[in-house]
């Protein structure tokens, strides 16, 4: 192989592992935000497209020492399962890049339904009242669409006291008690419209890195086209040459 063939699977090697790298991180990102908010989202195959990412990463990580060992040894049979485990996760990244649409476009309707169950159980006791605190405080809201929405809630006309939960309450307010008598201390957006903008952020970002990516596996099945023709024409004088010259 010429040395600026080696040069090119080398240097191909070495993006797959970079590239291994980043997706292991945006997988376990999207999971670990996934699962930090899994009691309002019901459908648990919106994680399908961050373990694709997880397991194209390990197989990036093996493709990146097949490609190498095919370098050193100069083989073009292992040139080909080069390329054909390039073009198997190709597909397996459009395919992640087309369920991450699909999902980002399906956490509008999952939040907004399982959020106001958990909403429900409120009692400011059981494990759905830590959960429903956490995410106030965390996002900065209250409410499902917002901080009125309480007021319908059994937790609310049990207690008689005409306030919200505390964790409705702005971080600068220090005084705050959560009563509706002053909402200028209480966060008026709603926690749906908070997570679901989250999420959707998340997923958008993960199918960016996801199409560069494959861009890259694009190009790189092209360039180890174009090394495996010209390793097998290097032996080889074309019938041609001469009759013309």
């Amino acid at each position: 192989m010429e040395p600026h063939g080696e040069g090119m699977v080398q240097g191909l090697c070495s993006t797959f592992g970079a590239a291994a790298a980043g997706l292991s991180y945006v997988g376990a990102y999207v999971i670990n935000t996934y699962k930090s908010y899994d009691n309002f989202l019901q459908d648990k195959y919106a994680l399908l497209p961050a373990v694709i990412i997880i397991c194209v990463a390990v197989v990036m990580f093996i493709i990146g020492l097949i490609g190498c060992c095919a370098t050193f040894r100069e083989s073009r049979v292992g040139l080909g399962l080069f390329l054909a485990i390039i073009l198997v996760i190709f597909i397996a990244e459009v395919s992640a890049f087309v369920l991450g649409f699909v999902y980002r476009e399906k956490v509008k309707t999952d939040v907004q339904g399982t959020m106001r169950s958990v909403f429900e159980k409120y009692d400011g006791k059981n494990p759905e009242s830590t959960v429903v605190d956490y995410l106030q405080e965390q996002l900065h809201c209250c409410g499902v669409k917002n901080y009125s929405d309480w007021t319908t809630t059994q937790w609310f006309n049990s207690t008689g006291n005409n306030s919200v939960p505390q964790s409705c309450c702005q971080q600068e307010a220090k005084n705050c008690t959560g009563h509706l008598d002053q909402p200028q201390e209480l966060n008026t957006r709603g926690c749906a419209q908070e997570l679901e903008a989250g999420l959707q952020s998340v997923i958008g970002y993960a199918m960016l890195v996801i199409l560069g990516f494959a861009i890259v596996k694009f190009f790189g099945m092209l360039s180890v086209c174009v090394l495996t023709c010209k390793k097998e024409e290097s032996g080889y004088q074309p019938l041609y040459s001469g009759v013309f010259a």
